[in-house]
C-alpha cells in the first residue's frame, strides 16, 4: 500500500515540473496541449460511437458509416486513431462487400503503412486477399508513383526508393502468382495534378490459331513509372556516399599519421615509446588502430556504392546495407578518433595538471552526445526500414 501523503506529494511535484518546464521552453505547453486536444477528441469520438449505439441500432450505425465516408476519409488523410476506433467498435464494417476493398485502395494509393497493417490485422474474414479483381486494383495502385509524394519516416530518395519496392513486393505475395505473367496496355490520365491515374487494359493478340498477351507486367510499368525516382535515388546515394568518403579519407590520414608520431616521441636509441608504460598509452594505441581499421572500412564501403550499376532491384536490400553499414563504421571512426585524440592529450599533459582527464572526458562525449541528439533517430529508421520492414510484419490487436 502507498501512503496518500506520498501520492499527494508525487503529484506536486509532477505540477511543479511541469510548471518549470513551461516557463523555460513555453513551446513544451503548446506540444502539452496539442497532446491533450488530441486525446480528448479522441475519447470524445469514441463516446458518441458509445451513445449512438445505446440509441441506434447497430445496422443502421453501419450504413451511416458505409455511406458517409467517414472512416475512407480518415485512412486518406493517415488518421489512424478514428479508422482503429471504427473498426474496433464495428467489426462488422469488414464483412461488407465494396468496404474493405475502397479502404485498402485507399491505404495503398495513399501509403500509409500502418493502416495497412491495421487493416490487415482487422481483415479476419479475407474478403480482400481471396478477390482476385481487388487484388488486381491494389497492384494497379502499387505501380503508380505519385510525383509529389513525399515520405516523413524516411530519409533520402534512396530509401523512399527501398520503400515503394517493399510496397510492391507485398502486394505482389498477397495477389495470385499468375499476376507476374500478365501484360496491359497503359493508359495515363494526367487530369489529376496529385497521381498518375493509369488505366491497364489486358490485351491479347492472335498469333496463329493462339492468343498471346502483349503489353507490359506491373513490374515493367513499376520500373517505367518510377524513372524519376530512381534517379534521385541514385543521385542521393552517389552524393552521400561522395561526401562520406571523403570523410573517411581524411580520419585515415589522420590516423595513420598517428601511429608513427606517438605522443612524447621515442627513445632515440632503442625507438621505444617514452610512454609505453602508461595506461593512456594503450588507450590511445588501440583508439588509433581502431579509428584507421574502421575508416578503411567505411571508405571501401562507400567505394562499392558509388561503384554500384543502381539497378531498381539493388535499393530494396544491397545499397541500402551497403550504406548503413559505412555509416555505422564512419561513426565508429570518428568515435574512436576523439578517443585517441583525448588519451594523446592526458599523456601530454597529465604531468602538470592530474585533473584533466576529467574536461577531456566532458568535451569528447559533447560531439558523440550531439550526434546521438540529431543524427541517431535517422540512423535507426534506415536500420529498421533495412532489416525489419513494418509492411511485412503484422499489427497485434490489444485485446
Amino acid at each position: 500500500m502507498v501512503a496518500p501523503g506520498a501520492v499527494l506529494a508525487t503529484r506536486q511535484f509532477r505540477k511543479s515540473l511541469w510548471k518549470l518546464a513551461t516557463k523555460l521552453a513555453p513551446f513544451i505547453e503548446k506540444i502539452g496541449e496539442l497532446q491533450l486536444r488530441h486525446q480528448c477528441s479522441l475519447v470524445f469520438a469514441d463516446g458518441i460511437l458509445c451513445f449512438q449505439r445505446c440509441q441506434m441500432e447497430t445496422t443502421k450505425i453501419l450504413e451511416y458509416l458505409l455511406s458517409s465516408g467517414i472512416v475512407l476519409n480518415a485512412a486518406s488523410h493517415g488518421i489512424i486513431e478514428i479508422v482503429e476506433l471504427c473498426l474496433h467498435r464495428f467489426p462488422e464494417l469488414m464483412w461488407d462487400d465494396k468496404f474493405p476493398k475502397d479502404l485498402m485502395k485507399e491505404v495503398v494509393n495513399r501509403r500509409h503503412v500502418e493502416l495497412f497493417r491495421l487493416v490487415n490485422a482487422y481483415n479476419r474474414m479475407p474478403k480482400v486477399s481471396n478477390d482476385i479483381f481487388t487484388n488486381r486494383d491494389l497492384m494497379e495502385a502499387v505501380v503508380k508513383c505519385p510525383p509529389r509524394y513525399v515520405s516523413t519516416d524516411v530519409s533520402g530518395a534512396a530509401f523512399l526508393m527501398q520503400r515503394e519496392l517493399q510496397w510492391y513486393k507485398v502486394l505482389q505475395d498477397m495477389s495470385d502468382p499468375s499476376f507476374k505473367s500478365l501484360k496491359f496496355k497503359v493508359v495515363e490520365d494526367k487530369s489529376d495534378p496529385t497521381f498518375k491515374n493509369l488505366k491497364l487494359k489486358q490485351i491479347k493478340e492472335r498469333r496463329g490459331k493462339t492468343y498471346l498477351e502483349v503489353g507490359k507486367t506491373y513490374w515493367e510499368i513499376f520500373v517505367e513509372q518510377h524513372q524519376d525516382l530512381l534517379k534521385d535515388a541514385g543521385q542521393w546515394m552517389k552524393d552521400t556516399s561522395s561526401s562520406c568518403s571523403l570523410v573517411a579519407t581524411l580520419i585515415i590520414t589522420v590516423a595513420f599519421a598517428s601511429a608513427f608520431t606517438v605522443p612524447g616521441g621515442n627513445d632515440g636509441s632503442t625507438g621505444i615509446p617514452i610512454f609505453l608504460k602508461k595506461g593512456s598509452f594503450v588507450v590511445f594505441v588501440v583508439a588509433d588502430a581502431l579509428a584507421l581499421f574502421s575508416s578503411v572500412t567505411a571508405t571501401l564501403m562507400f567505394l562499392a556504392i558509388l561503384t554500384s550499376r543502381y539497378a531498381i532491384e539493388d535499393f530494396c536490400h544491397s545499397l541500402p546495407r551497403k550504406m548503413i553499414l559505412g555509416l555505422t563504421f564512419l561513426f565508429l571512426s570518428l568515435a574512436f578518433m576523439l578517443v585517441a585524440f583525448g588519451s594523446a592529450l592526458t599523456i601530454v599533459l597529465s604531468e602538470r595538471f592530474k585533473w584533466i582527464y576529467i574536461p577531456i572526458t566532458l568535451l569528447a562525449a559533447f560531439p558523440v552526445i550531439l550526434f546521438a541528439i540529431l543524427q541517431l533517430p535517422l540512423y535507426v529508421d534506415m536500420v529498421k526500414s533495412t532489416y525489419r520492414p513494418r509492411l511485412f510484419h503484422p499489427l497485434k490487436l490489444s485485446k
